[in-house]
């Protein structure tokens, strides 16, 4: 069950009003972060005269967020709302979407955790969207800090880390390349979410210890669907903290096979309903040599090279994903008709 916990403070007492503006930083277990990408808010320039407010949405957390938040309230600007949400359905896109239902602006921008926005980042999201009325959304610049040694050729698979370094100039995303942005920096335009992202989404995020991803990008999806273009806005410029356990190898194999799972939806929300057929088996097949090459090339040093075994995982998963989905659509559907 979702919803809203207003915990006590001055600023919640224009949260009714419209603003221009809106952020909504999705948390899990966030007590420790959360302080970091507050005081970047904070701190941001060039907002004089911009109406602009702050949800923390607590995605089931067990831990002392919220009490957190309640103490940042104490002190927060009172020109700017900072509300704390509760969604008890853990999954990103669960929050994501009690974002869009509760903001009160057109534009909404994603922040995690981990993400640590620069000074001017919420006045260049603002003025980029107004500036382009036609986007849907569109994302950051994202640059990698990492605490602790990245394992040997990790710049194969650093992509996969929401980290964006997609040139110096804005560009849309085109269809053809089925490139799309994180949700980390991310915003949109909150009539393109409403009116074309499902409220229920087949991926719904890691939960339960599951590390199924891509939920994000099957939200993107649907908003290009609706005929609204997708951007990449460099003036963004967003750091993305990554702590050395994300980069250990049990982490990183657990990671790039939620990534794997996922793609089945990915791959699939991308063309018309007649070419999915045949897509299926070029997808599978394309999988299955990847693996087969992968395991004749790295044979040796699988045991102990990180990256090449999350390469192995990442084929794998991607080849069993359609039975995945498949399966977790049908056990969904039990659930449904029992309740």
């Amino acid at each position: 069950m979702s919803h809203s916990v207003a915990l006590p403070s001055s600023s919640t007492e224009t949260v009714q009003q419209l603003c221009d503006f809106t952020i909504a930083i999705c948390t899990y277990d966030g007590a420790l972060r959360i302080p970091a990408v507050l005081d970047r808010l904070r701190q941001q320039v060039g907002v004089q005269g911009l109406q602009w407010e702050v949800f923390v949405i607590d995605n089931n957390s067990s831990d002392s967020t919220a009490a957190v938040v309640r103490q940042y309230q104490q002190n927060w600007p009172s020109e700017i709302p900072l509300r704390y949400l509760f969604e008890g359905r853990q999954g990103a896109s669960y929050a994501r979407q009690l974002a869009m239902e509760k903001a009160k602006s057109e534009l909404v921008g994603f922040l995690d955790d981990d993400n640590l926005p620069a000074n001017d980042w919420v006045a260049t999201a603002y003025k980029f969207g107004q500036n382009h009325p036609q986007v849907g959304a569109y994302g950051s610049q994202i640059k990698g800090l990492f605490d602790g040694t990245l394992p040997e050729d990790f710049e194969r698979i650093q992509s996969f880390f929401a980290l964006t370094q997609r040139g110096e100039t804005a560009h849309v995303y085109q269809p053809r390349l089925r490139v799309l942005p994180p949700s980390a920096g991310l915003v949109v335009r909150r009539k393109a979410w409403l009116n074309n992202v499902p409220k229920q989404l087949i991926l719904t995020g890691r939960h339960d210890g599951q590390m199924l991803t891509g939920e994000d990008l099957e939200a993107i999806t649907y908003i290009r669907r609706g005929n609204w273009e997708i951007w990449h806005n460099p003036a963004m410029k967003v750091s993305h903290y990554i702590p050395a356990r994300r980069l250990q190898r049990s982490y990183l194999l657990a990671f790039f096979r939620g990534i794997g799972l996922s793609r089945h939806v990915t791959r699939m929300l991308n063309m018309p309903f007649w070419q999915r057929p045949f897509m299926f088996w070029v997808y599978a097949v394309n999988d299955l040599r990847k693996a087969l090459h992968h395991l004749f090339t790295y044979r040796t040093l699988l045991q102990t090279h990180t990256v090449s075994a999350c390469e192995l995982q990442l084929y794998l998963s991607s080849l069993i994903s359609p039975l995945y989905i498949w399966r977790l659509i049908l056990i969904r559907s039990l659930k449904k008709e029992k309740s």
